[in-house]
């Protein structure tokens, strides 16, 4: 195995060490194809089922050639109704599957296949690196679902490579971002509509699986699975349990970032994005216990790591940001914060998730993709109406996310979530797992990549990797 690096340098974070060591060596066939807006783009998907079908079903447009998945058994459930009948609405989509090479491991389908121009990866969180990677390499643009990586530091290679081959269209996952409703929050807050803001609050009814729970004992797998591809990266010798795949992975430790990985890239976005205000300098998190601790328990993680916590209060500082500094505190496992002095009772604050902006002059809420922005305060829809309209919109809203990577990719239209914006946006979300697992606030060096106040911390910022499927 690999081991995970405690000690790394500002060199290793901005990819000189990575570089120097050879692994971001393009091989000499990584060029991307030019591809016209006339034609249609080759595109493979890894993880067919779920999410990817998802994904895939709005890109029947293009040549699906393609798909890896550890268990098309589990991929065609995703085309059977409630009822047990078939979903008209994904039969194209069947029928491209149908068509399309099959391949139960990623890395087999890259050396196959050498006509891939774009791949969807919508595999558990613990693959999108290893697999983002390996497609990066070898010129194919990429659309990887949230959390875009597992750890910090992958998100930085990914960005590093993403950056030395401009003409590779990287897109994560986040639909909101390309969604009219939020953009329009962002002009809103850029406008100020409510002011100077100091003060965010996001929050989400998630985890919907299994968390804060112990591991559960083994049992036979389904025979239609590759359980050893699945494990994949993951450093750990667990047994298959129906609690890990094919949807619960989120909340087990080895495998997903548990509700603040699934839902941050969506609620964590819009602040982010509208205020501008870097990497956290300091982050803090409290949470209930940590699945798997039977003993009495004193907050620690325990030493054999099981689940998540069930919930989670994070607070990120951003020290430097560009407007001044700024709080934003994070709520997960039905938590929300508390209704602010000035709230009408009309202004009901959605259990399911919500992102609320407290300015000098006013306060915005909105959902969690960025919709039904609501303004509160004396004078602030005045001052909404003179604020111009300035982002592009996509076409399609959050709906046409994936074509806009299409269009992107055959130069029709820029691209809405690149890498260069979606790693700040991980890196802010993983940094609370981070604290959660350093169990002490951290202090943190965005242009180094380190925690500065907790040396031994520095771990958690990297995994190990199992033999064969090293970053």
């Amino acid at each position: 195995m690999t081991e995970a690096r405690s000690g790394l340098t500002r060199r290793d974070w901005l990819g000189g060490a990575a570089a120097s060591a050879g692994v971001l060596t393009l091989p000499g066939t990584a060029f991307a194809r030019k591809i016209a807006p006339s034609d249609r783009v080759n595109v493979a998907v890894i993880g067919a089922g779920g999410m990817g079908a998802q994904n895939m079903a709005k890109l029947t447009s293009q040549n699906i050639v393609a798909m890896a998945d550890v268990d098309l058994a589990h991929v065609a459930k995703a085309f059977v109704g409630d009822r047990g009948g078939a979903r008209p609405d994904l039969q194209p989509l069947k029928a491209a599957y149908d068509r399309a090479a099959k391949f139960a491991d990623y890395r087999r389908m890259f050396d196959a296949r050498k006509d891939i121009d774009a791949v969807v990866i919508a595999t558990p969180d613990h693959h999108h690196a290893v697999a983002a990677k390996m497609a990066m390499e070898r010129g194919i643009h990429v659309y990887v679902q949230k959390p875009l990586t597992y750890t910090v530091r992958e998100g930085r290679v990914l960005l590093d490579l993403a950056a030395k081959n401009p003409k590779l269209v990287t897109q994560m996952g986040n639909q909101g971002h390309s969604g009219d409703d939020g953009r329009r929050v962002v002009e809103l807050i850029r406008g100020g509509v409510i002011g100077g803001v100091r003060e965010v609050h996001a929050w989400t009814n998630r985890p919907l699986w299994p968390q804060g729970d112990a591991r559960p004992a083994p049992v036979p797998k389904p025979a239609s699975l590759d359980w050893d591809v699945w494990l994949g990266p993951a450093a750990v010798d667990w047994g298959y349990h129906p609690d890990y795949a094919h949807f619960n992975w989120r909340g087990w430790v080895p495998f997903g970032i548990g509700s603040l990985g699934d839902m941050g890239a969506h609620l964590v976005d819009f602040p982010l994005w509208a205020l501008e205000p870097g990497l956290p300098t300091r982050i803090e998190t409290r949470h209930s216990r940590w699945g798997g601790d039977d003993n009495i328990w004193d907050g620690k993680p325990p030493t054999d790591l099981g689940s998540y916590p069930l919930a989670n209060i994070t607070t990120y500082q951003f020290g430097q940001a560009k407007h001044g500094p700024l709080t934003m505190t994070w709520y997960d496992g039905g938590l929300m914060p508390p209704t602010p002095a000035g709230m009408p009772a009309s202004a009901r604050m959605n259990p399911d998730g919500g992102v609320l902006y407290v300015g000098d002059r006013g306060m915005l809420m909105h959902e969690t993709y960025g919709q039904k922005p609501v303004l509160i305060g004396d004078g602030v829809e005045a001052r909404a109406a003179a604020v111009p309209v300035s982002l592009p919109r996509i076409q399609g809203g959050r709906d046409g996310h994936e074509m806009n990577w299409i269009r992107a990719i055959r130069g029709e239209e820029a691209i809405s979530s690149p890498f260069s914006a979606a790693v700040p946006l991980n890196e802010t979300m993983l940094l609370g797992m981070v604290a959660m697992r350093a169990d002490q606030p951290i202090e943190y060096d965005g242009a180094s990549g380190r925690i500065t106040n907790l040396p031994d911390a520095n771990r958690f910022l990297d995994r190990e990797y199992r033999q064969g499927w090293a970053l």
